[in-house]
């Protein structure tokens, strides 16, 4: 072989390297609200994405290949979320697909990824009814349904509440499936319900909503809402002379209500697998890296997202992928179930549920929540 020759055989074997390499990277696609009202979330999950894929790859990756992040704004707007799926399935290629960031949204994309055999993954959606779109449908965020009657009843056994008013936000498919599922708690804990008022996404003034709550003088306000609205309720609440314990779900477990609602925030009643004072050695070490990166403080739907990284990461090393697209999907799809993974969120397994029709379909989280209450600026656990 001659020189010349001999060069052009090493070069074109360090492309075809370089190209495997390539190829070998795992894409996943991301669709976040980065701006817009879901932003305080979505921005969150980003950094709690971007945090486990570092430490992931920083560690030899999975079976030796490299995650690779695709993620885009999906505004917390269905339509853009339904825009976003289709680019990082169908254009993007991804192998899966976290996302979106609301329970709104999630109802409009997941049945994309459905149809095209492409597993998606919710890390911040808990209104009934999403996983049982099918089986390529996961997520590690608790449902309300599971986390809201355990709240109530801590609150009834430490603060002694006997009956509550009700709040909650109408035009949203997340806080009415969360109105509905506190409606199910009260009724099976038999507490009575002084009144029921309702509000829209975006609105400011509550005052004709709680001075009707004041006149039935219940013993905690029971409260479905997103921070955005959550928040400035509790000042108007407090504002009223309205002292009582706030019960709220998972859109007020977030530090922007102490933004908000600044010292009008306390006696806020939530409940999470995860909280900023569960010291155990993986919550304690991720709430350091965390710090470390972003100098600022973690929250659930950063946690949540890098648990669901790792979870991910844990299934796929039991895959070997093939580069048909198809198939690695298919396989992905097949391995998650089973993973079990104790991360900053507790420990963790998956739970199959039925559709509409009976039929087995998505996959829900299996963890235990732990309530807190708001003191002084923290969410404090509740013993």
């Amino acid at each position: 072989m001659n020189r010349a020759l001999s060069r052009s055989v090493v070069a074109i074997a360090a492309l075809g390297a370089a190209s495997f390499a390539q190829a070998a990277d795992i894409k996943i696609g991301v669709a976040a609200a980065l701006t817009g009202g879901a932003g305080q979330y979505g921005n969150a999950i980003r950094n709690g994405f971007q945090l486990a894929v570092e430490e992931i790859n920083a560690a030899g990756g999975v079976n030796g290949d490299k995650i690779v992040l695709q993620i885009e704004d999906e505004q917390g707007k269905k339509e853009e979320a339904i825009n976003v799926f289709k680019k990082l399935i169908f254009q993007d290629r991804v192998l899966m697909v976290f996302g979106p960031t609301l329970s709104n949204s999630a109802q409009a994309a997941h049945p994309i990824a459905q149809a095209a055999k492409t597993p998606a993954f919710g890390t911040s959606n808990t209104a009934d009814g999403i996983t049982s779109i099918g089986n390529f449908v996961f997520r590690n965020s608790v449902t309300e349904a599971d986390v809201l009657p355990a709240t109530i009843k801590k609150a009834v056994e430490v603060a002694g509440v006997k009956k509550v008013a009700v709040l909650y936000g109408n035009d949203d498919v997340f806080t009415k499936s969360g109105y509905d599922n506190f409606k199910k708690a009260l009724e099976d804990l038999k507490i009575p319900v002084t009144t029921t008022e309702t509000f829209a996404k975006g609105d400011v003034d509550f005052k004709a909503q709680l001075t009707k709550i004041k006149a039935t003088n219940p013993d905690a306000i029971v409260l479905s809402a997103l921070v955005a609205e959550g928040g400035p309720v509790m000042v108007a609440a407090r504002q009223l002379g309205i002292e009582v314990p706030i019960i709220g779900g998972n859109g007020m477990n977030s530090p922007r209500v102490f933004e908000l609602a600044k010292d009008r925030s306390d006696n806020l009643w939530v409940g999470s697998p995860w909280s900023s004072n569960n010291d155990t050695p993986a919550n304690t070490k991720f709430i350091a890296a965390y710090k470390a990166k972003y100098n600022a403080a973690p929250d659930q739907f950063a946690a949540q997202a890098y648990d669901a990284l790792y979870i991910v990461s844990t299934a796929l090393k039991g895959v070997k992928l093939t580069n048909k697209l198809e198939a690695d999907r298919l396989a992905l799809r097949d391995a998650l179930p089973a993973v079990k993974y104790t991360g900053a969120t507790g420990a963790f397994q998956f739970a199959q549920v039925k559709d509409k029709a009976g039929k087995p379909a998505g996959y829900d989280a299996v963890q235990t929540p732990i309530v807190m209450v708001t003191r002084g600026n923290a969410y404090v656990i509740q013993k």
